[in-house]
């Protein structure tokens, strides 16, 4: 069935993380027109398409709202009807300076101008703040078809109001926003990855365990419980009395290890305070043993169907 939408999308780029959004905004009955000046991937959008609708009817995200996707080799007719242009170029910066330099001279000031960057802040690719109005970082998660987060990161000069419309766009193309109150090298997600990744490569290099089972950790320990909570929650939910019960057990361990990698590791009691309160909000009516015992039960399905995975029984 289709919809009635005036959402449409310009995307530069046909390669991998482009032709995703372009299968998801259409399926979310947006109106995409897929830019690439390489032949031969405009060619191969339509079977990388095909092969991220089969991957989101999969995870049971299809919606099917009729879109339409048209392959261009330029995109120069369509950048005035769109309300957004995702441009998913080349990890480039010098490739990203001269896109936008030439999408803010030929767009209107209302088109809204964001980059798939995993690691350029936008204060890098538009460099002058009154420029910086209209753009700012919209970085999925790979491979944001069916992992539907992303990551929107202001430049120093993008309106609140950008902000707000994105986020909201961006919602009603499918995907989770997760909005940062300003630039910061690496975002959220790659922070956190960054994060675990250094004390992994650190385990191995001092000889405490091999790479495998750094893996194993992870894959049998902790990713089944951050699947489905994620580092805060699953604290609260380890410990009898939540966070602040966490905080008091294992922060003076946490701080330890920290320093010891030359780390600063400050839980102040605000800090803190502030996390269990927001806990407390998003928990709701729900008890810590309530929503523990939801865990219990989810973890067990998940562990479930991973094995089956793993077993090749799916």
């Amino acid at each position: 069935m289709a919809i009635e939408t005036d959402h449409r999308a310009v995307i530069l780029g046909a390669g991998f993380i482009g032709i995703s959004f372009a299968a998801v905004l259409a399926d979310n009955g947006w109106r995409v027109t897929l830019c690439d000046p390489d032949p031969e991937r405009l060619r191969a959008a339509g079977d990388g398409i095909k092969e991220q609708n089969q991957a989101m009817a999969l995870a049971g995200l299809n919606l099917n709202l009729d879109g339409i996707i048209e392959t261009v080799s330029s995109a120069d007719a369509a950048l005035n009807r769109a309300a957004l242009v995702i441009e998913c170029g080349p990890e480039n910066l010098e490739f990203k300076r001269e896109i936008f330099s030439e999408l803010l001279s030929i767009t209107e000031a209302g088109t809204l101008l964001v980059t798939a960057s995993s690691a350029i802040p936008m204060s890098q690719i538009v460099t002058d703040f009154d420029r910086q109005s209209r753009c700012l970082v919209a970085h999925p998660v790979n491979p944001p078809a069916v992992l539907r987060l992303i990551e929107l990161c202001p430049a120093p000069g993008t309106s609140r109001q950008t902000i707000q419309q994105v986020a909201s766009l961006f919602t009603d193309a499918g995907f989770e926003p997760t909005i940062l109150t300003r630039e910061i090298e690496g975002f959220l997600l790659n922070r956190l990855q960054g994060a675990v990744l250094r004390e992994a490569y650190r385990l191995v290099d001092d000889g405490i365990t091999a790479p495998n089972d750094i893996d194993k950790v992870m894959r049998l320990g902790l990713g089944p419980r951050w699947a489905l909570s994620g580092p805060f929650e699953t604290a609260e939910l380890n410990t009898p009395g939540g966070i602040v019960a966490h905080a008091a057990r294992m922060g003076p361990a946490y701080k330890r290890m920290g320093e010891s990698r030359g780390e600063v590791v400050n839980w102040s009691d605000e800090l803190v305070k502030k996390v269990a309160e927001s806990r407390d909000a998003v928990r709701g009516d729900q008890s810590i043993p309530e929503r523990a015992a939801w865990r219990s039960k989810a973890v067990a399905k998940l562990v479930g169907l991973r094995n089956q995975l793993l077993r090749g029984d799916a």
